[in-house]
């Protein structure tokens, strides 16, 4: 009986992390790219970006904050980080640059 208690709780904690995400997918056809929105709880926009058709992070991403803030701009291709990151901490900028890293495109 316990190891179905467990599975069940195991199930529920599964399912309510993915319930989470919530996301919207839009397929780019003048990029051939999908375009992908994750939101947070309060329904304010998480991350924008964009998939290859085989699940890689491609082009720019955008990360916000709880209140809408952007807190990041970053680069992807071909699923790597590419190019100068920005990051917004405490109020500073901060930068990150991918390009100069070894194993870049």
């Amino acid at each position: 009986m316990k190891k179905y208690i467990t599975l069940i709780a195991v199930l529920l904690i599964s399912v309510s992390t993915f319930a989470q995400k919530e996301r919207t997918l839009t397929l780019n056809e003048d990029t051939n790219l999908i375009d992908v929105v994750y939101y947070h709880d309060n329904g304010e926009i998480s991350q924008t970006g964009s998939y290859t058709a085989d699940g890689k992070l491609e082009g720019e991403w955008l990360s916000f904050d709880e209140k809408g803030k952007k807190v990041v701009t970053a680069y992807y291709k071909g699923g790597k980080k590419v190019g100068k990151w920005v990051y917004v901490i405490e109020g500073t900028l901060k930068e990150v640059d991918y390009s100069k890293t070894v194993g870049s495109l």
